[in-house]
């Protein structure tokens, strides 16, 4: 499957994308109208299909409209019909993909775009946000407020997730160049009477890397090794970080760069390890082009395995399939999700 399965949604350019943790061939795509600088957004539930040959389709199942662009989508881990979206207007949404064009709940906290949303898959009743206030909110769908908020950094804090081995680690990228990993189980965050953390945010963070001296735009945590996280930034660099040799719980600067790949010709706007592989890593750049890189040692061999370059404006998602092996989806500005086998 190398030449892709495409869809194109005319008048909406793609910012994000992620595979159904509980349904095999379906995404979710959050997109917004003239770029996302102004106008309305989109989600769309998209379905990878056999289609005409027995060559795979992509399937439109059903889309959301609303007020304002979207800028990162995720699916629920508790209820395989819920995903969260987050918007430009500052709100995040919850929909039920099998209802009408409502959301089922919303809230409206953050003061700036929301850039990123991601759901724990170990606390399966928790997810964050991260917005360009600089801080990073932790919600339960249940609830109507957040329950916790950080004040991660001065300025945009552009993804945070929760580490996929520890549901206290949350990991954040910001236009300060650095990456910050948050212990929620720290004593730091213990809050006395009368004080929480709506008002009062909390900032400490248990590890800051250094990352680049340009803005950090994406960070993703290895499946496989915990304490690895990749990052990809406007200097146009990919690199690996080893964290290990960092003594949690103290707050410290540190944090080895054990892997840097060069090839990207503009900056690096997404990227996303491998659930399959522990070395394998997709990268999407406004260089219109995803890359796969191999993170193991090699020898002679270069790390950059693959270029994916049917898109013609920004790649600025991609997501591997969690069922899958080897399968990978990327998003454009171009209006197009496409779906192939590097």
């Amino acid at each position: 499957m190398n030449t892709p399965a495409v869809l194109h949604t005319p008048g909406f350019s793609h910012y994000s994308l992620q595979w159904s943790p509980f349904y095999n061939t379906k995404l979710a795509l959050a997109s917004s109208a003239n770029f996302g600088l102004v106008g309305n957004g989109r989600l769309h539930i998209v379905s990878l299909v056999p289609g005409p040959g027995g060559l795979p389709a992509i399937q439109l199942d059903k889309y959301f409209e609303t007020q304002d662009g979207l800028y990162d989508v995720a699916w629920s881990e508790a209820h395989e019909n819920h995903v969260v979206t987050a918007s430009g207007d500052g709100s995040i949404r919850l929909w039920d993909i099998m209802l009408d064009n409502l959301a089922i709940a919303a809230w409206q906290e953050h003061t700036r775009e929301v850039f990123s949303v991601d759901w724990s898959n170990i606390q399966k009743d928790t997810f964050v946000s991260s917005c360009w206030d600089g801080t990073v909110k932790v919600w339960k769908p249940d609830r109507p407020r957040s329950i916790l908020t950080l004040q991660a950094h001065q300025s945009c804090t552009y993804q945070a997730l929760f580490s996929p081995h520890q549901p206290d680690l949350i990991s954040t990228c910001s236009t300060d160049g650095t990456i910050k990993i948050f212990d929620l189980r720290s004593p730091s965050y213990a809050v006395g009477p009368g004080m929480n953390s709506f008002t009062n945010p909390l900032s400490s963070a248990v590890l800051t890397v250094p990352a680049s001296a340009s803005e950090v735009l994406t960070v993703d945590w290895n499946k496989y090794r915990p304490l690895v996280l990749a990052s990809g930034s406007v200097d146009r660099m990919v690199k690996v970080w080893d964290c290990r040799m960092v003594k949690m719980g103290d707050s410290q600067v540190g944090g080895a760069c054990e892997n840097s790949l060069a090839g990207h010709e503009y900056a690096v706007r997404k990227l996303q390890w491998s659930p399959h592989k522990a070395d394998a890593l997709a990268t999407a750049s406004y260089d219109m082009t995803c890359r796969v890189w191999s993170t193991a040692p090699m020898g002679p061999q270069p790390p950059l395995r693959y270029i994916h370059d049917a898109h013609t404006e920004f790649v600025v998602g991609c997501a591997w399939s969690l069922y899958e092996a080897g399968l990978l989806a990327t998003c454009s500005w171009d209006s197009r999700l496409n779906i192939f086998r590097p």
